[in-house]
């Protein structure tokens, strides 16, 4: 008797352990999805050192902001010319942080939002530019990570975004990825943009130009790194260049102040503005 009770003990432990254990997957399902650490780091370089004048109203602005959205977590992060100034950030803001959206509808409304939000800035651009006057390029890029499992990546005229997905760049672009004939990038929203060449003496001349990109990927684990940087780096090197010279830097703010210094050595006359996300 005392064998078998043995027996029955250890079965009916057997079965709480069952259930124990359906109970803690079903919890660990429910939990919230950002298990990917994300570490960033991001270089300004000062307008002075690249123009020799001391205007730093020509400063690129970066934001790096995360957000708790009920099981929600998101990462915005963001490089604006002056030009863009504060608009998106505040429209999204406003329009976007702080509501109550189900993790199945994130990445859609981000899109959708973002999206707004370039064309109020666009707009208001037009508005407080006449015909007569002389306008400068416009260049932003910005990243939206949900959960470190979506991304949501908007670019403006040569400012963009680079992935770099087990040692390959990959951008989002309405244009032939030069890169990688890998077909990344989803359901682009393309819209034109305001732009006009800079030093234009016969007034206002909006180009074919500027253009925004709304896209979207998951981050999955290839996924290194994002590369947001300004057109003052991409005039001086290609995708995969950047990547190249990054990749075995952990320390993302160290990779940051790489690209920046390597533009300053060739020669870059533009804004130098850069930001480095990693996913580890």
């Amino acid at each position: 008797m005392g064998i078998r009770d043995f027996h029955i003990k250890l079965k009916a432990f057997r079965v709480k352990r069952f259930f124990f254990g359906r109970r803690r997957n079903k919890w660990n399902a429910n939990k919230p999805s950002w298990m990917i650490p994300i570490t960033h780091g991001h270089h300004v370089v000062e307008h002075h050192a690249i123009k020799g004048g001391s205007d730093d109203s020509d400063f690129d602005s970066v934001v790096i902001q995360r957000e708790q959205m009920d099981h929600n977590e998101l990462w915005y992060f963001g490089i604006f010319d002056a030009v863009v100034g504060d608009g998106v950030t505040k429209y999204m803001q406003s329009h976007f942080f702080g509501k109550k959206l189900k993790e199945c509808h994130m990445r859609r409304k981000t899109k959708e939002t973002l999206k707004r939000a370039y064309l109020g800035v666009r707009t208001k651009i037009r508005e407080a530019h006449k015909p007569e006057e002389e306008t400068c390029r416009i260049g932003s890029t910005s990243v939206m990570v949900i959960n470190g499992e979506k991304l949501v990546i908007a670019n403006m005229g040569d400012y963009r975004t680079v992935l770099c997905r087990d040692g390959v760049a990959y951008q989002t672009s309405g244009r032939h990825n030069q890169s990688a004939q890998r077909h990344w990038y989803r359901r682009l929203f393309s819209v034109r943009m305001i732009a006009c060449e800079s030093g234009n003496t016969t007034g206002t001349k909006y180009s074919k130009g500027s253009e925004l990109v709304v896209g979207g990927d998951r981050i999955d684990s290839d996924t290194e790194f994002l590369i947001l940087a300004s057109n003052g780096i991409w005039e001086v090197m290609k995708n995969q260049e950047a990547v190249n010279l990054i990749r075995h830097i952990e320390d993302p703010q160290e990779a940051a102040k790489c690209l920046a210094k390597e533009a300053l050595i060739r020669m870059s006359k533009s804004n130098i503005s850069c930001l480095v996300i990693r996913f580890d």
